[in-house]
């Protein structure tokens, strides 16, 4: 569900896409709804729909079930590159546990394709999924281990891209399994334009999969950040550095490990543990909001915390920074970080646009 203005008055929409959509649905953002007729979701009666955001001036569809609409028409048109001679045989066809979105046939051959909307894009770089998708995994599994050929279609919502990756991290299994199954399956992205009026224009973009990126950046290490929130103020014993007074509010942590990324934050999450880092204290008093991986082969850490302290209300000194030069690597914010649009570009950046920088100073893409 999203809340959203219409007339000045608040009114609630079906938002039928299950990513997280941070950079998207940010306050002020400008949404296309549609009045659908009442309808039960989630035990309401919803009359409206969002089916679309804008950004940057130009509308992101977001409605994911009308996104194989899109890839029909770019079949019967024959606009896929690779699939041209391939035509619509049957829509959601069932292989064993599996639904896949179409089955295409060229002559006595036939191909399974499944489809999949991509919303998250930045600097020139989209990603897919922007949450975890283990249906999406499965998909992928069973594309491979069928007895026809199969294929996945990216269709990326926005010609302002340019390359196109998994999201190694959100998704690392979803990653890794795009990545090892690459060369089993068909893997395309393409970038759509769509309309004020919500229709798709004639031109699309066939975007590049710059794999070396996801070789070099993609294992299970890099930086982290954990979103903490204290709902009092608390007066804290941070181990050497004695008691400190917290006040009520968002704390923001960045730390790194340089193997077992995702077991380290999953150490974080839990409260029951043995007290060494500076965070491991605070994190007995506060409610962990997110906790957000920052997959690389650098160590970023420093850099990010640097990033965070120009947009963050206050630091600690001293936190988290007693082997480095840096203040802090703990920063207050008198709101929820991931409702601050500085935050998400900030984090963008390290995710997206730090990639691409390297690949650009190493030379162009293979294809």
């Amino acid at each position: 569900m999203v809340e959203c203005l219409l007339n000045g008055k608040t009114i609630t929409a079906y938002l039928p896409n299950p990513g997280r959509l941070w950079e998207l649905l940010q306050q002020g953002s400008t949404l296309y709804i549609t009045k659908t007729g009442p309808s039960h979701a989630s035990d309401r009666r919803i009359e409206y729909t969002a089916v679309a955001v804008e950004k940057e001036g130009v509308p992101v569809f977001l409605h994911t079930h009308h996104t194989n609409t899109v890839a029909g028409w770019l079949i019967k048109n024959r606009r896929i590159p690779g699939l041209e001679d391939y035509s619509i045989e049957k829509p959601e066809f069932t292989v064993g546990r599996s639904r896949f979105d179409f089955l295409l046939k060229k002559g006595n051959d036939r191909m399974l394709l499944e489809v999949k909307s991509c919303t998250l894009f930045h600097d020139g770089l989209a990603m897919f999924p922007d949450a975890v998708t283990a249906r999406g995994t499965k998909h992928l599994e069973h594309l491979a281990g069928s007895s026809m050929d199969g294929a996945v279609l990216f269709v990326v919502h926005s010609p302002s891209v340019h390359y196109f990756l998994p999201e190694y991290h959100v998704d690392p299994e979803f990653s890794k399994a795009l990545y090892s199954l690459r060369k089993n399956i068909r893997v395309k992205a393409l970038s759509v334009t769509w309309r004020d009026d919500l229709s798709v224009e004639d031109t699309l973009k066939v975007l590049k999969i710059p794999w070396e990126i996801y070789e070099r950046e993609g294992a299970n290490r890099g930086s982290y950040l954990l979103i903490i929130y204290l709902d009092r103020d608390r007066e804290v014993t941070i181990g050497s550095l004695g008691s400190l007074l917290f006040k009520k509010g968002y704390y923001v942590y960045v730390g790194s490990a340089m193997k077992d990324l995702f077991a380290r934050i999953e150490r974080h999450r839990r409260k029951r543990k043995n007290l060494f880092w500076h965070i491991d204290y605070l994190r007995e008093q506060g409610r962990v909001i997110q906790a957000i991986p920052i997959c690389s082969a650098s160590r970023l850490e420093c850099d990010i915390a640097g990033s965070l302290r120009k947009i963050s209300q206050g630091h600690t000194e001293r936190f988290g920074s007693s082997d480095c030069n840096c203040s802090s690597h703990l920063f207050y914010m008198n709101a929820n970080p991931i409702a601050s649009p500085e935050f998400i570009d900030m984090l963008l950046y390290f995710r997206m646009t730090k990639p691409l920088e390297l690949l650009k100073e190493n030379g162009p893409t293979k294809d």
